[in-house]
């Protein structure tokens, strides 16, 4: 979340930039910055009537200490009395304040990046790379539901069977392929330094709350009521938590994680032709990436994980396109975001399958996670976090679009995964 020091000190560049990502309530920048005001105001009060309740304690230790008592004593207990009542009605006010501060701040989304660009929709991200010309391709190509049926590899009706729409079943040979990419994408991750953790699936509120699911995104995570954990989204959320509540030293830096994880999300409101076959599911398998770095070299290392998951997109010799994502369509948490997209020549169209986004010091300002700079002082650290890689519609364009008379050839970097160049 954005700090009250960043809303206070640069109210103008705040609301700029909120401006810029479409933000309506823009009043309430002036109302966290009142609140603040009070808060300051009500601290002072406070930190006297302690300092002056602590003089008075000295005061009586010091008439007990010498054997000389008298009347003032009891004046003093009274004093103490009166402000310790003083100091507890101010402490409580605190208390509402700083809570409704924090209400209010978590409404806030972040500031976008300089380098996103100007617009509100879809239609303003920006491509930034293509890794060639997408050709006209033939009509009769099937799309991967029909494929994954003829071929028996995902059974989408047996997962709704079992648990509901959006929830696959993965057969045979599917079920392989699936277990291929995964093993695959590790294996070029931690290839690039990044170290494997096997962590939760299911995560406190505390966490979902420290990278920015809570309270944005509530209504699309599933909840364990009597437990109150809910069940991840994406890796990024227990990952990126492993160093909530940190101080770092500088020589730390960086942090490289990786992880696969099944994700949760319960999409409500998702209809149409897009949540067809693997293109949007309720559970889902992804690899995540995520880093902590210093603020100085974060725009550096989002370069870098751009072209990490460039490479691994060659190598499976799929055709992508990158976009920078425009401030209106830009993840609530996120500073700046890259989504690669794949071309699905089944369907015809673009399928999203990663994003790389930077949060500087969104995140971290909830996970409460530092590092000592130069100086000493304790500092924010910026995290990234991306998708390397999602695998329903990484599935959906390998077989889309590796389809032939014969039926699914494998890309070759996956064979010594799979142990099979083709599915038939």
């Amino acid at each position: 979340m954005l700090s009250i020091d960043k809303i206070s000190n640069d109210k103008d560049e705040t609301l700029k930039g909120l401006e810029k990502r479409g933000f309506k309530n823009l009043g309430v920048i002036d109302e966290i910055i009142e609140l603040n005001n009070s808060r300051k105001k009500i601290q002072q009060e406070l930190d006297q009537f302690l300092f002056e309740s602590n003089t008075i304690s000295k005061e009586i230790a010091e008439i007990f200490k010498s054997g000389n008592k008298s009347d003032d004593v009891e004046n003093l207990k009274s004093k103490s009395t009166d402000l310790k009542a003083k100091s507890k009605d101010l402490s409580d006010k605190l208390d509402k304040i700083k809570s409704d501060i924090l209400s209010l701040i978590t409404t806030i989304p972040n500031l976008p990046d300089s380098d996103v660009p100007d617009g509100l929709t879809i239609n303003d991200n920006l491509e930034v790379f293509s890794s060639g010309e997408i050709k006209d391709t033939p009509d009769n190509l099937k799309n991967h539901w029909n494929l994954a049926k003829d071929l028996d590899i995902i059974d989408f009706e047996l997962g709704s069977k079992i648990t509901g729409s959006g929830f696959p079943v993965y057969k045979g040979k599917g079920a392989k392929l699936q277990r291929a990419l995964i093993n695959f994408f590790l294996d070029r991750n931690t290839s690039a330094g990044y170290t494997e953790f096997q962590v939760p699936h299911l995560v406190n509120s505390e966490s979902a709350f420290a990278t920015g699911q809570l309270p944005d995104k509530d209504d699309q995570m599933y909840h364990v009521n009597n437990d109150d954990f809910y069940l991840i989204p994406t890796a990024e959320v227990p990952l990126t938590n492993i160093y909530r509540d940190n101080i770092l030293s500088i020589e730390e830096l960086p942090i490289l994680l990786t992880g696969y994880t099944p994700c949760f999300r319960r999409e409500a409101g998702s209809y149409g032709s897009d949540v067809r076959g693997l293109n949007r599911l309720h559970q889902f398998d992804k690899v995540e990436i995520v880093r902590l770095e210093h603020p100085e070299n974060s725009s550096n290392a989002l370069s870098g994980m751009k072209e990490h998951i460039k490479g691994i997109l060659n190598e499976l010799e799929l055709d992508f396109r990158i976009l920078n994502l425009c401030a209106g369509d830009l993840g609530f948490t996120s500073s700046i975001t890259y989504d690669f997209e794949l071309y699905s020549k089944g369907q015809k169209k673009w399928l999203e399958i990663s994003s790389v986004s930077n949060f500087k010091t969104y995140q971290s300002n909830r996970l409460n996670l530092k590092f000592k700079n130069k100086d000493g002082k304790n500092q924010l650290l910026h995290t990234l976090n991306g998708s390397s890689l999602a695998l329903p519609r990484v599935m959906a364009g390998l077989i889309e679009n590796n389809q032939s008379k014969d039926g699914i050839k494998i890309p070759k970097v996956l064979v010594p995964f799979t142990g099979f160049d083709i599915i038939n």
